[in-house]
């Protein structure tokens, strides 16, 4: 007995030993960050910013490989699959990580079980846009609108359960009235559309459409967060507009391979909010809608099982439901 304990306890001493050469050694090679959804958007315009930073202060290798596809899913897998050794991270998001697990009766991983998180990297509001030759001018315009003859009002999202169209459907229940929903497999498209007047209203996040509407091809009507956003803060809030308490935000961060050591998670979570405490890198998050947040992979942890819980209770309330 007493020579089983003590072999228990070399095999733990060895693999403590191992765990810390490891994380000391580490990174010996690239470490690749997954975006999970195509070049261009807010996500890859985040994941780039960071890791750019990160590779200029540490010397790192780090590298930025796009796998879009099932609304994220197919990213957001391929690293939930990915060996344990901290060079494999995703830059997830609300809709992947949150909402996906209720909206989709099979979803290939476990948010929670199967991912470690590792650091919030910013949060940024939705946006109702209309183009930039609508006759709706305000909030008040494409409800009444609405109330006038349901259903006249068409409504784009980048697709069915994406916090896009979860949000307009909130915004559908707390005023009573009815859209028609048209889900579109990502931004590209339904921007076309929308600037042409062919879909009457359109909810996607600030990083993506803040551009079109500083250039003046869409007019912003509000947007979804409590505050409004300092990027166009003429831009009324949905709460502000006669709802009150209205939210719906999403928001980014970096997850791993659940297991990964906790040695590697902590220095990853270190100079990944030294990179946010930046200047530099926080001016171009916020330029792009985003509010800097970072924090510990605790709090990471905190809000994603609530979110999960949160906006499950949405995606039911929708009836939204992906097989």
């Amino acid at each position: 007995m007493q020579f089983h304990r003590r072999a228990v306890i070399g095999v733990l001493l060895a693999s403590t030993f191992a765990t810390a050469a490891l994380a000391q050694a580490w990174p010996a090679r690239p470490i690749k960050i997954i975006v999970p959804f195509p070049a261009g958007g807010g996500t890859d315009l985040f994941a780039r910013t960071i890791g750019q930073k990160l590779s200029d202060t540490n010397k790192w290798t780090v590298v930025i490989d796009n796998k879009p596809g099932a609304g994220g899913n197919l990213g957001v897998d391929f690293v939930a699959k990915a060996p344990a050794d901290g060079y494999t991270l995703v830059l997830g998001q609300t809709s992947n990580l949150a909402i996906n697990p209720t909206l989709y009766s099979k979803l290939p991983y476990d948010p929670v079980k199967d991912l470690a998180p590792v650091a919030l990297v910013a949060s940024a509001p939705l946006l109702v846009v209309v183009a930039a030759d609508s006759p709706y001018k305000t909030l008040a315009d494409i409800l009444a609108a609405s109330k006038a003859k349901p259903g006249s009002v068409t409504f784009g999202s980048p697709g069915n359960g994406t916090a896009s169209h979860l949000a307009g459907e909130m915004l559908q229940k707390a005023a009573g009235v009815q859209f028609q929903h048209i889900p579109y497999k990502g931004a590209a498209q339904a921007l076309t559309d929308v600037m042409s007047g062919q879909v009457n209203i359109y909810v996607g996040s600030v990083p993506t459409l803040i551009g079109h509407v500083k250039n003046g091809k869409l007019r912003a009507i509000a947007v979804t967060s409590p505050k409004r956003t300092q990027e166009i803060p003429q831009t009324p809030t949905i709460a502000e507009s006669g709802f009150k308490g209205f939210e719906a935000v999403t928001w980014f961060g970096f997850v791993a391979p659940a297991g990964t050591p906790a040695a590697i998670i902590k220095t990853l979570n270190t100079e990944i909010n030294k990179a946010l405490a930046n200047k530099d890198v926080a001016a171009k998050l916020e330029s792009e809608g985003g509010d800097v947040m970072g924090g510990t992979p605790e709090q990471f942890s905190a809000l994603l099982k609530k979110d999960i819980a949160r906006w499950g209770q949405v995606v039911r309330d929708s009836g939204a439901k992906i097989d």
